[in-house]
């Protein structure tokens, strides 16, 4: 349903992409935006997509599972019963055209209206439910009173939704938990699988570091302010210098509330204000599609702490994110309400160790003093010093490193996890097969 950008469109692709090799022939139908960073044909390209256009009225726009105020996604349960059936009957419609009743398994991602659209036009096919995190998110917040509207005719669904599923496939061991209390299923509907990072394109690259950082903050600049055109925010030469001598940390996220980038902003000042992070460590903040933020934006955080040598690269595509992690040193996540945290994997893969909050996925990925460092959530001090340690001592920071590549080719590489998820199909399949023969009149 989600129109490319977020976490769950990449590891669609991904999966989309491996699965022919395990005997799977996937067919992608999902939400899109024509001719813009949202094309779904542009974003799966060489795959067999079928793209439900927003903007032509396919369907109506996605909800969310965040409450942003002003944005175009409002949240899933503000959403009232009239508004949730044209959402059913736009996504029967799309799976209708793309023969959804033909297909021996339904793998949906996230707990959406697609479910209710496939008990209606496929209600024979098995469906595997993909938990990104997100949804469980919301349904805390409606368990803790969250005052939308329609917070428990939304609940009721989602929960019905996840009981029907053959498989919830979660991404770390902490969401099991969760999942069971949350949506009244059992553990053993719960299938373990991680997201990942493709190797072939994530691995530590030769990178200029000079013309990388000149280029992309100099020559072509995408930072930006509030208020302000795209690339408004440019660098000169000398103000980039310390990027090509020093060590590099680099954030990439959306700017929303719970990525605590200004956290993180008022943490590198903290750490040079007492003197203790080298006179030319640099970071670097890559990410924030203009006009999106939440909260004190970045570059007024920067101003306000007063932090030196802290860099606006911009929101850049996927496909340029590691070239941007292999001219780093280490890979920030202050984010407290991760779910999993696939760009600390896809650092790990680049030979980058990261720094991230010890809740949730994280938790599961770093392991602290081996392959990273953790900290507690919105924990400022502890923070300032994890950056001190990694950027302070260049040989920690590199033994921490290697040992983070060699965990990501070993846990989190896609080959492997799309392998193994092919089996929860099949075996899904083999189940739905067996139910037809059983129900078959004998001659």
């Amino acid at each position: 349903m989600f129109f490319p950008r977020g976490g769950s469109a990449h590891v669609a692709r991904a999966l989309a992409t491996e699965m022919p090799a395990h005997g799977w022939d996937v067919t992608l139908v999902t939400g899109s935006l024509a001719g813009g960073h949202g094309d779904a044909h542009a974003f799966y390209k060489d795959l067999d997509v079928r793209p439900v256009d927003f903007g032509a009225g396919d369907a109506p726009m996605h909800p969310s599972y965040e409450d942003r105020s002003g944005a175009a996604d409002g949240v899933f349960a503000a959403i009232d019963d009239a508004g949730f059936e044209r959402h059913v009957a736009a996504w029967s419609r799309a799976f209708v055209a793309a023969d959804a009743d033909e297909c021996d398994v339904l793998h949906l991602h996230h707990l959406t209206p697609l479910h209710e659209a496939a008990a209606r036009v496929a209600p024979g096919v098995p469906v595997v439910t993909h938990l990104h995190g997100t949804e469980l998110l919301m349904l805390e917040e409606i368990a803790d009173g969250a005052p939308w509207p329609h917070a428990e005719a939304w609940a009721r669904r989602m929960r019905r939704w996840a009981q029907r599923s053959e498989r919830l496939v979660v991404l770390s061991p902490g969401q099991v938990d969760r999942a069971v209390a949350l949506l009244g299923v059992t553990p053993e509907q719960c299938v373990l699988s991680p997201n990942g990072f493709d190797p072939e394109r994530f691995d530590e690259l030769e990178v200029d570091r000079t013309a990388h950082w000149r280029h992309h903050l100099v020559a072509s600049p995408r930072g930006w302010a509030p208020g302000e055109d795209e690339g408004s925010i440019s660098y000169s030469e000398a103000e980039i210098a310390p990027l090509a001598r020093g060590p590099v940390a680099i954030s990439v996220s959306r700017f929303t509330a719970v990525k605590r980038i200004g956290l993180l902003v008022r943490a590198w000042a903290r750490a040079q204000n007492e003197d203790r992070l080298p006179a030319d460590a640099s970071l670097v903040l890559l990410g924030g599609y203009p006009g999106e933020w939440e909260g004190e934006h970045p570059a007024d955080a920067i101003v306000a702490s007063g932090a030196r040598n802290v860099f606006l690269a911009g929101w850049h595509g996927h496909d340029e994110l590691p070239a941007f992690l292999s001219a780093a040193d280490v890979n920030v996540l202050a984010s407290v309400r991760e779910q999993f945290g696939s760009v600390l994997v896809e650092g790990m893969a680049c030979g980058l160790p990261p720094i991230a909050i010890n809740r949730f996925g994280p938790a599961d990925i770093v392991t602290d003093g081996a392959t990273g460092w953790l900290v507690g959530p919105d924990d400022e001090a502890a923070l300032a010093g994890a950056l001190v340690e990694a950027l302070g001592d260049p040989v920690e920071r590199r033994r921490r490193g290697r040992r983070a590549w060699r965990d990501a080719h070993e846990r989190f590489s896609w080959p492997a996890l799309a392998e193994d998820l092919a089996g929860v199909f099949d075996e899904v399949a083999d189940v739905a097969d067996g139910r037809v023969a059983e129900r078959a009149p004998v001659a």
